[in-house]
């Protein structure tokens, strides 16, 4: 599908090769205040969600796609969440996994195709994302690509023994 395909990387579905990539990063505790994870993942279960991946996003309101190089290297993921047809809505979620490859730009052109793909072919009318106050990279990754700070949730989350506060961003397809 040409949508998903960058000039240095492309989106991808997941494959059943991607267990062990996505055992590391649902296992990386120091991942765990982006998806507010609070215990880990084993491979059993990392097996069974890639086996039902391949179901639609109308019926499972996710997808989730991996960031991939050209020489097929898995550099991340990138997730459609609370998928609201009636609302014409998502969240999105972003995770480049190595420090070096989140500035080199992946981040950036993997939103931007993820952005073209719900506007175009999913007919989205909004996206929106959930960034704690105190991540810089990605309030600035998410406000270079349209998206505007609406509101602040204070005191959201419970991040090691400290409450953290959480901005909602909202981009809209106009």
């Amino acid at each position: 599908m040409i949508t998903l395909k960058g000039k240095n990387i492309y989106l991808r579905a997941l494959e059943p090769e991607d267990l062990e990539f996505i055992h590391t990063i649902e296992n990386d505790e120091s991942l765990w205040e982006l998806s507010n994870t609070i215990m880990p993942y084993s491979k059993f279960l990392i097996k069974q969600y890639l086996e039902h991946s391949h179901k639609d996003i109308f019926e499972v309101k996710q997808l989730r796609l991996v960031i991939s190089n050209y020489s097929d290297k898995p550099l991340g993921m990138i997730d459609l969440f609370d998928f609201d047809f009636k609302n014409g809505r998502a969240g999105v979620g972003i995770l480049v996994k190595d420090i070096i490859d989140r500035q080199s730009g992946y981040g950036s052109e993997a939103l931007q195709l993820l952005i073209n793909y719900s506007f175009t072919h999913l007919g989205l009318h909004q996206l929106y994302c959930n960034i704690s106050e105190e991540n810089q990279a990605s309030i600035k990754l998410f406000s270079s690509k349209g998206f505007q700070k609406i509101g602040l949730k204070e005191d959201w989350n419970y991040v090691n023994g400290d409450f953290k506060n959480e901005y909602l961003f909202q981009l809209l397809n106009k």
